[in-house]
């Protein structure tokens, strides 16, 4: 029986492929004998009853600059797939929303990862409230008069949109801005606030979590001048080990997470502390964790599925 991996995932026009951890995990169920049907979210649709979605039958060349060739193009029901992977990059607008519904339909016949239902229930942002012991100071608020009192104790703050990927409009607030609040505000709704915390200048750490358990970590260290520990973002990656409290959090959160149905994800920390991130949507480090360590946790990933 054919094996098929269908991925819903970005424009492979603007993949990078020394960083991409999709094509990674791709390259690898086809060393284990997948068809990859890549599509995107925009040409996913339900019709009477089926899932389809217009989609590349692709090869992947890992390790080359022309990563993929196309092989056909066809209109596929979803549903024949063995395993759906979530793939495409936030933010998790209403066009990510509605996606996760329509693969929900199927989401009893065919394995999706992460599972639909959890993408969108876990916020990655709002879902690290269940995790206060683990965090620095932090404040979900648009009432202004709440914010202008966080401020006003903890004077550094990083706001961030709930919303936000990729270290997008996020700003280091040293005193309180009415204006600037305002506009944000206006912008965003509800703000994500938290106490500064300076060893970001020495790296964060991201964490692999995968099946629950803790797999590895890296360490991104932002460019001169930023508080931005994001690659897209200039940060450069080195390798890292983590402390006790790293990893007692990391495991806590691995369990609820697990618990949650979601199979693979990566959380970020600071001076110890969880910065509110825990990604769920399309967690990526894996090829620079490749590149730094030589162990490819793509193929851990799918020992375990």
């Amino acid at each position: 029986m054919t094996k098929i991996l269908a991925v819903q995932g970005s424009s492979l026009d603007k993949v990078n492929i020394k960083t991409d951890t999709t094509i990674l995990l791709a390259a690898e169920a086809q060393k284990r004998g997948y068809k990859i049907y890549y599509f995107e979210p925009e040409n996913i649709s339900f019709l009477n009853g089926k899932v389809i979605a217009l989609s590349n039958h692709i090869k992947i060349h890992y390790g080359k600059k022309k990563f993929y060739s196309l092989l056909k193009t066809i209109n596929f029901e979803l549903v024949k797939s063995k395993i759906i992977l979530i793939r495409n990059d936030p933010p998790f607008n209403y066009r990510y929303l509605y996606t996760t519904y329509l693969l929900n339909h199927i989401s009893k016949k065919v394995k999706i990862i992460n599972d639909p239902f959890a993408v969108r229930n876990v916020s990655e942002k709002l879902f690290s409230i269940n995790f206060m012991k683990y965090m620095p100071p932090t404040l979900i608020s648009e009432n202004i008069y709440e914010i202008k009192n966080f401020l006003s104790k903890y004077k550094s703050v990083v706001v961030k949109p709930i919303n936000g990927f990729s270290g997008n409009n996020v700003i280091l607030l040293r005193s309180f801005n009415n204006n600037k609040i305002k506009k944000l505000l206006k912008k965003y709704n509800h703000l994500f606030f938290q106490k500064f915390l300076p060893g970001v200048f020495q790296g964060d750490k991201r964490v692999f979590i995968i099946k629950g358990k803790v797999v590895g970590a890296i360490s991104r260290v932002p460019r001169k001048g930023s508080i931005l520990s994001n690659m897209s973002k200039g940060a450069k990656a080195k390798l890292t080990k983590l402390s006790y409290k790293e990893i007692t959090a990391s495991k806590a959160i691995g369990k609820l997470l697990l618990k949650n149905n979601i199979y693979f994800a990566g959380i970020d920390f600071v001076q110890e502390k969880l910065i509110g991130d825990i990604n769920v949507t399309s967690p990526t480090g894996l090829a620079v964790y490749k590149d730094l360590s030589g162990i490819n946790l793509a193929k851990l990933f799918w020992n375990n599925i």
